[in-house]
C-alpha cells in the first residue's frame, strides 16, 4: 500500500506551486513510493490568481482538495485574540481532514502557525532553514545569526511540528559549508564592512541584498526542495518514521540522531538526477 501524504499550503506564490508539482512528479516516477491523499489550502478559490493555479494543480495531484480561507475566517477574532483564532480555525481544518487518514502531513508554504491541538492530533512535518542545533527564527533571522556567529556551516532540516514553534524533533537534515570557494571573498568584504561600521548598520543599509547574505540564502534554497523529496522518500521506505510526538527509526525505536541526507542531495545537485 502506498505511503499516504497530506499536503498543507497557503498557495501564495509560484514556489508553493513548484514544490507540489515537484513532489507529484517524483511520485509518478516512483522515486517516492507514496501518494498525496489530499491537498488542503488555507485560501479559497478566487482569492488570488496564483492560488487558483495551485488549486488547478491540486485537482490533478490528489483525489481530494480541501480549503478554508484564513482571511475570511472570524476576522474580528483574529484581530482581538490571535491564539484563540488559531485554535478555532484549526478545529475547523481538523474536521475537514479527519475523514482522510494519512501517515504524515507536510507543511509546504503553509503561512499559518498550526494550533497546539492540531499538531498533537496529526503527525505534521515542516522545513526549517537551519540544521539541527542551528539558529531558530525566520530564514532572514537565521542567516544574520550565522553571520554574527561567523558560523563555518549551515544547513536545512525537516522536523516534527510541535506546540513549541520550530522546536520539534528533527527527522532529516543536510549541511553545507559556509567557507571556501566563492564564499571566501564575500566573507572578506563582509568583515571589512562590519569592521568599518558595525553589523547593525550593514543589516540596515543592505539587508537581504548583502552579497554574502544572498549567497548563503542561495545555497540553502537550492537544497530545500531536494530535502523535502528525499525526506518523503525515506519516510515512504520506512527508514525513518513519525510517531505521536516523536521521530522513530526503521525498527520503531526513538531516533537517536536525525537522518543525514547530504549524500543524496549533493549527488542530485551535481547530476540533476533524482
Amino acid at each position: 500500500m502506498a505511503y499516504r501524504i497530506g499536503w498543507f499550503t497557503t498557495g501564495r506564490d509560484e514556489a508553493a506551486f513548484a514544490l507540489l508539482n515537484c513532489v507529484w512528479e517524483r511520485i509518478k516516477e516512483g522515486i517516492i513510493p507514496g501518494e498525496i491523499s489530499y491537498v488542503f489550502v488555507s485560501r479559497a478559490p478566487g482569492e488570488a490568481s496564483v492560488t487558483d493555479q495551485l488549486f488547478e494543480l491540486a485537482g490533478k495531484v490528489a483525489p481530494v482538495v480541501l480549503h478554508l480561507s484564513a482571511r475570511d475566517f472570524a476576522p474580528d477574532l483574529r484581530q482581538e485574540n490571535r491564539e484563540l483564532w488559531r485554535d478555532r480555525y484549526h478545529q475547523e481544518v481538523a474536521a475537514l481532514i479527519r475523514p482522510y487518514s494519512v501517515e504524515v502531513i507536510v507543511l509546504a508554504g503553509y503561512m499559518l502557525i498550526v494550533s497546539a491541538r492540531m499538531c498533537q492530533e496529526f503527525p505534521m512535518i515542516n522545513l526549517h532553514p537551519a540544521p539541527p542545533g542551528g539558529p531558530a527564527g525566520t530564514w532572514q533571522e537565521v542567516i544574520w545569526k550565522l553571520l554574527e556567529m561567523r558560523a563555518p556551516e549551515s544547513g536545512v532540516m525537516m522536523h516534527l511540528v510541535t506546540p513549541e514553534l520550530d522546536k520539534g524533533p528533527p527527522l532529516t537534515y543536510c549541511t553545507f559549508s559556509l567557507r571556501g570557494g566563492k564564499l571566501e571573498p564575500l566573507w572578506e568584504a563582509f568583515e571589512k564592512k562590519v569592521a568599518e561600521k558595525g553589523l547593525p548598520a550593514v543589516m540596515a543599509e543592505e539587508g537581504e541584498s548583502e552579497p554574502l547574505f544572498a549567497a548563503i540564502r542561495e545555497e540553502g534554497v537550492k537544497r530545500e526542495l531536494p530535502l523535502i523529496v528525499y525526506t518523503l522518500k525515506a519516510l515512504a521506505e520506512g527508514r525513518v518514521r513519525v510517531g505521536q510526538g516523536e521521530v522513530l527509526d526503521s525498527r520503531g525505536l526513538p531516533l537517536k540522531h536525525p537522518y543525514c541526507l547530504n549524500q543524496e542531495i549533493e549527488e542530485h545537485l551535481r547530476s540533476g538526477r533524482w
